[in-house]
This record gives structure tokens, C-alpha cells and sequence, in this order.
């Protein structure tokens, strides 16, 4: 089953990463809303375990632009190795859906 929306989660180290990142991606309409919330991640990178304050950007867009923002994020994130995850969105507010569709077109 395919889904036309979709959220996409990515981690920043810092909140003007967070924001730079958002703010381009809201201009160039890759998607309708960008949320940041600081968090706490606990990974292991490189051999070693790993524990650092980052910025959780949720984003909300449509199925089509995913590729485009995915490149858009590979392109301008300072990570090597962004934290980028894709999300269908399976069902919605039908009025806030079509929002999305009209701030991304």
C-alpha cells in the first residue's frame, strides 16, 4: 500500500543546524511543517558508545517530495551520516492533509 504523505525524522547536533536545515527545506516547499524538540541520543558510532544532547526535527510532507528531501538534507547536514527516516502517514485530518498539500506544490 502506498501512502501520498508522509514525516521524516533527522537529528541535528545543535538547534541552528536544526533550524538552517528547517528553514531551507520550508523554502524550497519540501514540506508543511518542520517541529524541533532537544533530546538525549544514545548510539554507538565509529566502536564507541555514545551519549549527546541533539535537536529531533519531525517534518510532514507529501510521499513525492521524500526523495527531494532526503537529498536536501544529505546535501546541507553537517553529519556524516544523517539520521534521516521516512514514515508514511497512514491516515489523517482530512483538512490538514490538504494543508500540507497546499504549502508543498
Amino acid at each position: 500500500m502506498t501512502y501520498d504523505y508522509c514525516m521524516a525524522t533527522i537529528t541535528c547536533a545543535s538547534r541552528a543546524d536544526a533550524e538552517r536545515l528547517a528553514a531551507g527545506v520550508l523554502e524550497k516547499r519540501l514540506a508543511a511543517c518542520v517541529q524541533l524538540l532537544e533530546i538525549t541520543s544514545f548510539y554507538e558510532w565509529k566502536g564507541k558508545l555514545n551519549k549527546d544532547p541533539e535537536v529531533l526535527m519531525i517534518l510532514k510532507t507529501r510521499q513525492a517530495l521524500y526523495p527531494l528531501l532526503e537529498d536536501h538534507i544529505v546535501r546541507h547536514h553537517p553529519y556524516d551520516v544523517p539520521e534521516i527516516i521516512q514514515i508514511p502517514i497512514e491516515n489523517g485530518l482530512g483538512a490538514y492533509l490538504d494543508w500540507i498539500d497546499e504549502v508543498t506544490r
